[in-house]
């Protein structure tokens, strides 16, 4: 009986960035033979077991469809390996919602344009939009000397300016993007990368 068993995948997770998803696991050792992988879904509307178009394939790693697209799903994915007539038992992951579960990166930073008193920033957000969407920008914002007090505002437009600054001071600010949804706690991003400029003078 157990010849006729394979070891199942390990490591299986669901990795999502920016609302992009995607499976993974840790390949499956055997002596010879190729390995293939099988992989299924159901949501927490239909409690049916679906395949996705990852049946018998060689990667270690699954994109959702785009049929998985809704944000608000509650998705649970398994995975098994499979050689020959041989099959492993399903691994199964923890249900999954998109809008709880994805890790959204730093808004891009097009432009900024600096005078003696602010700086005037635009930006464009790490993922395409969805109706209803309520992004607000948390800016922190310090002066680049030693002792350093930072700052915060929070915008919801994509251009937006840091005011009340010192003439001829550097500034160094980083951005994050928070998610609101129905959902709390809310959506937070990750940080951008500091950027600094200094200011002109009058």
């Amino acid at each position: 009986e157990s010849s006729l068993h394979l070891p199942a995948p390990k490591d299986v997770m669901i990795y999502s960035y920016n609302f992009r998803s995607l499976l993974r696991w840790s390949p499956v050792k055997v002596d010879r033979g190729l390995v293939l992988y099988t992989v299924h879904f159901k949501t927490g509307a239909y409690n049916q077991w679906e395949e996705i178009n990852c049946t018998r394939i060689t990667q270690t790693e699954c994109n959702f469809p785009w049929s998985l697209k809704e944000r608000c799903w509650t998705v649970v994915l398994r995975v098994r390996a499979e050689l020959g007539q041989m099959t492993s038992d399903w691994v199964k992951t923890e249900p999954f919602v998109a809008e709880r579960n994805t890790i959204i990166g730093p808004p891009k930073v097009n432009s900024v344009t600096v005078s003696s008193g602010s700086l005037l920033i635009s930006v464009t957000p790490p993922f395409r939009s969805e109706a209803g969407d309520l992004l607000q920008y948390h800016v922190s914002y310090w002066e680049n000397a030693t002792s350093t007090t930072e700052k915060e505002i929070k915008m919801s437009n994509t251009v937006f300016k840091i005011t009340d600054l010192k003439e001829l001071t550097l500034y160094c600010f980083r951005i994050q993007v928070e998610l609101r949804t129905h959902l709390d706690p809310q959506l937070l991003g990750l940080q951008s990368a500091p950027e600094c400029y200094r200011t002109t003078i009058s």
